[in-house]
């Protein structure tokens, strides 16, 4: 008797998860379904699952193609099963391609191909449906988001929106998509929200038209360029009943948030300086370094250093100034300093790329001091200290994968609780932040150095 054994969360289960079950089971004569637990989930960087443990046995039971199902509890347990149960292939589906290619000293490895655009149709519900998401564009950003998405419960990738017909068929392959476009206004038909990864001057236009058709909006940083167009997108959203949020990973990663409420609790005292840091080399003719396509270190990166201060902060800074190295011929500016000014405590945020600083983040307090080490934007690790050093401590929040899937995560929570907004960043922050780069795209208080 030939055994198979596949692996899932099964969480909202739906037609693509039963193809899956029904193509592993015709390779074998008896199929044995291992299911998550809801910790490995968690400890595997899965988000958003909705279903209880109980609630997930009984979808992959009642498909009736289960010979045998079993709990996944812990990172290495597949090899035991292989052995354990006397396993000939492993199944799984074709998005983890080369994944799991360690298990072929155990047994044979065949990737399914996985069923495209087909899965949000057979689970539209009134509550917490699978959500159809299409992507605008196909850049590095977007193929990592769509690695991250498959981490995310409760919502499907179905297609891609570009100009280039050739870039577009490559990503569908790629990524196995349902469909790709270049007619957004029939791209925004098939889908229900739409993540925004072009180019920085394109946003407002696609995430105007896309609230303006009833359809969610998670929009890469900067969302836009100028204050007044956030303001105007977070009153069409509004108005529209649709959910509008700016994807800045750090903003809703676990560590960051703890980070925020630890620093805001007064351990430290009264806050009275942040100094953040961001930066990176780049080179050649990139768009990052492109003063067409709105390049330069603040517009890249100053979103993430600037989410920090207006956290702990506020938005109600009195003064500001910039101090930038540019490059001339290209003229954008590959390193600067951003200076806040408000009423009680004063703030620095240093952005570059083409200068090269230790990314960290200090936030000093009248009692003492978060320590945040290079990279602080995926925070995972930092210390409290204090004068007498024996009362510091330490924490620890896994920061997983590239972060993409804690954006992606609230994106689909808020949808499902109707709740518009999110305290993780709001539409004042989000304005807060448009406004200080608007002001430095405009040249107030530059000084170039």
């Amino acid at each position: 008797m030939k055994k198979v054994i596949t692996y899932g969360t099964f969480d909202l289960f739906h037609e693509g998860h039963r193809r899956l079950l029904q193509r592993a089971k015709k390779l074998g004569d008896y199929l044995v379904v291992g299911v998550t637990t809801d910790n490995y989930d968690e400890s595997r960087g899965k988000l958003n699952v909705q279903q209880s443990l109980m609630e997930r046995i009984k979808n992959v039971k009642d498909s009736g193609l289960a010979d045998q199902i079993i709990i996944e509890e812990y990172e290495g347990q597949k090899i035991n099963d292989i052995q354990k149960y006397n396993i000939d292939i492993f199944a799984i589906g074709s998005d983890w391609i080369g994944k799991f290619d360690y298990i072929k000293e155990y047994c044979e490895v065949i990737y399914l191909e996985r069923t495209k655009g087909i899965s949000s149709t057979q689970l539209r519900a009134v509550n917490n449906g699978m959500l159809k998401l299409g992507i605008v564009g196909y850049g590095r950003i977007a193929n990592r988001f769509i690695r991250e998405s498959k981490y995310v419960s409760g919502v499907n990738v179905e297609g891609v929106y570009g100009p280039n017909l050739n870039s577009l068929k490559k990503f569908v392959n790629k990524h196995e998509l349902a469909f790709y476009e270049t007619n957004y206004d029939i791209f925004l038909e098939q889908i229900d929200a739409v993540y925004i990864a072009s180019p920085h001057l394109t946003h407002y236009e696609y995430s105007n038209k896309a609230l303006e058709k009833g359809k969610h909006v998670l929009c890469e940083k900067p969302m836009v360029l100028k204050m007044d167009q956030v303001e105007k997108l977070y009153s069409k959203a509004k108005n529209k009943g649709v959910v509008l949020l700016e994807a800045i990973k750090t903003a809703y990663s676990p560590g960051f948030i703890r980070l925020i409420s630890l620093a805001k609790s007064g351990l430290i005292g009264d806050i009275k300086n942040i100094d953040a840091t961001f930066t990176k080399l780049v080179k050649g003719d990139i768009r990052e370094l492109d003063a067409l396509a709105a390049g330069g270190s603040v517009t890249e990166l100053a979103s993430y250093p600037l989410l920090v201060i207006v956290k702990l902060l506020g938005s109600q800074f009195e003064d500001y100034n910039f101090y930038s190295y540019y490059d001339d011929e290209k003229n954008v500016d590959l390193f600067t300093k951003i200076n806040l000014k408000y009423k009680d405590a004063i703030a620095t945020a240093k952005v570059g790329l083409g200068v090269k600083s230790e990314g960290d983040l200090i936030i000093s307090g009248t009692k003492g001091y978060i320590y945040v080490p290079s990279p602080w934007w995926k925070t995972e690790y930092f210390e409290v200290r204090f004068e007498d050093f024996s009362n510091n401590k330490k924490q620890y929040h896994k920061f997983e994968g590239d972060g993409l899937r804690y954006e992606l995560a609230e994106f689909v929570s808020i949808i499902n609780s109707k709740n518009l907004q999110t305290y993780k960043l709001t539409s004042t922050e989000s304005c807060m932040i448009a406004k200080v780069i608007e002001n430095f795209r405009s040249g107030i208080n530059v000084i170039k150095i």
